[in-house]
């Protein structure tokens, strides 16, 4: 009986070492590195692959990727350089560079870069004005991405990129510049409407001119002027003639409809005679 409790005994020691033993295996993705700290010292980095660290002698704090990763954030509401209030929703590319101030320069490197983006981008923007944000956010993503990165290389951290995702601005400011900007597209339009009536009247005027000394371009234009209206087909177009060939008309007299003047006036002396007699 007793040979079986210490054989159980031995048994479940040497399981209990093994899991200990076992316990230390880990493994880590291609990607991974794992800083390892003996007895609170840092003894470097391993992996990628299986690694081995010795149990509560050595531990790994935290997994380091040394893949680049994104950080989306967004800052509270802050003013411009001409008091605009917006809110900036930008986005952060980053990496790790160097693994060893990773560890030792910043209890969580990515928390860290985060509240260092915030801040350096709620000062940028206190620096420059609202049309600047719309029209050179990629000036002024590089200078932001320029200062986060000197303040993330204490820690190891590049900054690869910033970019501004979205500027969001309060309901009131937006109606305002929307209406500007229709005030803006109006008197665009009215520019361009007024250019091009002075362009026309320029050239009217020319045609005027020409027309004053060439009576057959006149002439042809009116034509062309008679023969537009009617293809339209909505009105009746009556053309009285406003001189017509003489009929029996000999001379200098001119003509009178279809009978000249020296007729009419001869006929009508010969009606007033044949009433007297």
């Amino acid at each position: 009986m007793a040979n079986i409790i210490l054989t159980a005994v031995g048994a479940f020691i040497l399981l209990v070492v093994l899991a200990i033993f076992l316990s230390g295996i880990k493994i880590l993705k291609e990607w991974e590195r794992a800083p390892v700290l003996t007895l609170g010292r840092y003894r470097g980095l391993k992996g990628p692959g299986v690694i081995y660290v010795v149990p509560f002698i050595s531990r790994v704090p935290f997994v380091i990727s040394t893949r680049l990763q994104a950080m989306a954030f967004k800052t509270e509401q802050t003013l411009t350089k001409d008091n605009v209030p917006v809110v900036v929703d930008a986005v952060m590319y980053f990496q790790p560079v160097d693994f060893e101030k990773v560890v030792l320069g910043a209890e969580n490197y990515a928390l860290a870069t985060q509240f260092a983006a915030q801040t350096t981008i709620r000062e940028v923007i206190g620096q420059v004005t609202f049309d600047e944000i719309l029209s050179e956010r990629e000036r002024i993503g590089a200078r932001i991405r320029e200062i986060i990165d000197s303040k993330t290389e204490a820690w190891g951290i590049k900054v690869v990129s910033t970019e501004i995702r979205d500027v969001i601005i309060p309901p009131a400011l937006q109606d305002a510049m929307s209406r500007q900007a229709q005030a803006e597209r109006e008197r665009r339009a009215r520019v361009t409407l007024a250019i091009a009536e002075y362009e026309a009247a320029q050239k009217m005027t020319e045609a005027a001119k020409y027309y004053e000394t060439n009576n057959i371009a006149f002439q042809l234009r009116w034509m062309n002027i008679v023969y537009e209206l009617g293809l339209q087909g909505k009105n009746t177009i009556m053309l009285i003639p406003t001189n017509m060939p003489p009929v029996g008309v000999s001379g200098s007299v001119p003509p009178y409809g279809y009978f000249g003047v020296k007729e009419l006036t001869e006929r009508a002396k010969g009606t007033e005679g044949q009433q007297t007699s």
